[in-house]
């Protein structure tokens, strides 16, 4: 068995080395293993230190994109370069503790396809929870496909999973949605995460709601539907506002006020922008879908593989 450790990079260059450290700690047990390092285009010496890893460690492997495509395309390139019968796909900060690898590789021994990680987070901060929380509370309420709360990126996924992974060609993708629409049987293992080993995040609140909100629209048409079902309601309350209107001038001396007639125009206004601007969203998403282009490319790497 071929065990390949893939992890995305990023402005992570004071890490990687003790990252290769404490893997090769973990994965020296096993007969044959990889690691797949794969910097998303980093603004420091990431790749550098990279190339110097894989110099002096042959079972790491590096691989540069040609610019910043996001972490969920380098899981993918990591994917797709991985040779192992099992992948686990893992961030390189070391918040996610590499001891874990042999409590998901047991796992899977259990008959597993993948096997996810769900994070301990009771020691973090009120923002960080908050953020968290509310990431997987926009996804789970408008996406199709539901995703466990405090799911980790720390995953093992078995070679016929990966196989049948590398055949979607999402342009706009979120591994987590990803896996879990794709199905198959699950295990998990609960894991409590360390400090961040150097640096700080560059995820963001913002940053987020805005990763959720175009997973949601890429996996999911509901909040298009939620439009529309919205236009219905406005419609039949403008019928009935209308009726009670005719009533009112038939048996009152009813005038319709200038400041109602102002907050309505302003309200329906309002819902037309928003219901555009919702289908231009999806429209935006078919438009960079239908293009067709790589999902990633490959500028630089440590193997003599012709990339």
């Amino acid at each position: 068995m071929k065990l390949s450790i893939v992890s995305p990079v990023y402005n992570a260059a004071a890490i990687l080395p003790e990252l290769v450290i404490q893997i090769r700690q973990v994965c020296d047990v096993y007969n044959e293993y990889e690691i797949l390092l794969i910097d998303d285009s980093s603004t420091d010496n990431s790749w550098e230190v990279i190339c110097e890893l894989a110099k002096n460690n042959t079972v790491v492997k590096g691989y540069r994109l040609s610019r910043n495509f996001g972490q969920h395309f380098a899981i993918t390139a990591g994917i797709e370069k991985a040779k192992g019968d099992l992948l686990v796909i893992m961030d390189c900060d070391l918040q996610d503790n590499p001891e874990y690898i042999k409590d998901l590789v047991s796992k899977q021994n259990e008959g597993f396809e993948i096997v996810c990680t769900i994070k301990d987070e009771k020691k973090y901060s009120f923002f960080r929870r908050l953020s968290s929380n509310l990431f997987f509370m926009i996804v789970n309420s408008l996406s199709n496909v539901k995703i466990e709360k405090n799911l980790g990126t720390f995953t093992l996924i078995t070679r016929k999973f990966a196989d049948e992974f590398i055949k979607l060609k999402d342009y706009h993708r979120h591994t987590s949605l990803m896996f879990s629409w794709m199905g198959f049987e699950r295990g998990f293992v609960q894991v409590k995460q360390n400090p961040r080993y150097h640096g700080k995040s560059t995820y963001t609140l913002a940053k987020l709601v805005r990763h959720a909100i175009n997973g949601v629209i890429s996996q999911s048409d509901l909040i298009l539907k939620g439009s529309i079902t919205f236009g219905i309601i406005m419609f039949f309350l403008s019928l009935l506002g209308t009726v009670y209107i005719v009533f009112k001038s038939f048996y009152t001396n009813y005038y319709i006020g200038w400041p109602s007639l102002f907050v309505l125009l302003l309200f329906s206004t309002g819902i037309i922008l928003l219901s555009l601007g919702i289908l231009g969203l999806y429209v935006g998403k078919i438009f960079e879908q239908v293009k067709s282009r790589p999902l990633y490319l490959i500028s630089q790497s440590t193997q003599n593989d012709g990339q």
